[in-house]
């Protein structure tokens, strides 16, 4: 880490001397490092006036988010929900972020029932009564980003589908409840993987979370299999990603052979997932994008 006068402006852009913005919280970070923990690096901590970029960014995310919402039903094809996305995240200025992203061909992920994840729209696909879907929505706002994704129940849902999404869907705030600042994500990984079981599903190890804003996936890799106490310490200023992928049955999964993305429960029981994307403060945590 580069050693900055007191005097100098301060390395996040804020155009504020250094000892009047981030010097007290290095000297934090670095106390905290010479303890053996995992620190932070500078790139992924934001300013406010990145923040407030990525906040624009998720104002979209969640009207695209909200436009599906008020449109799903049985009988559409995932390639109309496709559509859907590319159409208002278009018209409100923004660009699908999943669009030609390392090759996957479409605006959205749609991830029915088995699908654990990135589930590639198709014309092919339609909704029937009884699936429960996943739709994973990322927008681009002039080179800022948001993500996040929600469960939707298509029509006459069995009970135990259901339960699945809601218990799911509960586990953020369950993890949520161990976002605070100079905490450790395994606080929240450890939180959120003990619920999951306690109620009688596993968690996905494979597959978590992650660092955006700047970027679409940035430092850090978030587990929801991680131990209290472990992985990188939360900071004010690190925006990620809550995703845990929790499965009916095992764990265990498997990646599609021909298209390369799409990933299914290797038992063939149904998956949920809910992502929501926060920024950590000085006196616990932001909302971003849900």
């Amino acid at each position: 880490m580069h050693k900055l006068g007191r005097n100098e402006p301060c390395w996040c852009g804020s155009g504020k001397k250094y000892k009047n913005c981030h010097l007290g919280f290095d000297s934090r970070l670095e106390e905290y490092y010479y303890q053996g923990c995992l620190v932070p690096p500078r790139e992924i901590i934001k300013n406010q006036e990145q923040i407030q970029k990525i906040r624009e960014s998720a104002k979209i995310n969640i009207a695209v988010l909200d436009y599906v919402t008020e449109h799903i039903h049985a009988g559409i094809t995932t390639e109309e929900i496709d559509r859907w996305v590319y159409d208002v995240t278009t018209k409100m200025g923004g660009i699908p972020a999943p669009l030609n992203y390392e090759g996957f061909p479409k605006s959205v992920c749609t991830s029915i029932n088995d699908v654990v994840c990135h589930g590639i729209p198709s014309p092919d696909e339609v909704l029937q009564d009884g699936d429960i879907i996943n739709v994973d929505v990322s927008t681009i706002l002039n080179g800022y980003f948001s993500d996040s994704s929600r469960m939707f129940c298509i029509g006459d849902v069995s009970p135990e589908k259901r339960r699945l999404v809601e218990i799911t869907k509960q586990s953020l705030q369950v993890g949520l409840e161990q976002v605070k600042p100079w905490g450790f994500l395994g606080d929240m990984g450890q939180a959120i993987n003990d619920f999951a079981k306690e109620n009688g599903y596993s968690v996905v190890q494979e597959i978590g979370g992650h660092g955006i804003g700047l970027e679409f996936h940035e430092e850090p890799w978030v587990s929801y299999v991680s131990r209290k106490g472990t992985e990188m310490m939360m900071v004010p200023g690190m925006i990620f990603t809550i995703e845990p992928m929790i499965n009916m049955g095992s764990a265990d999964i498997f990646t599609d052979a021909d298209n390369g993305w799409t990933v299914y429960t290797a038992d063939g029981k149904p998956s949920a997932q809910w992502e929501i994307q926060i920024l950590v403060t000085e006196d616990g945590y932001e909302l971003i994008s849900y």
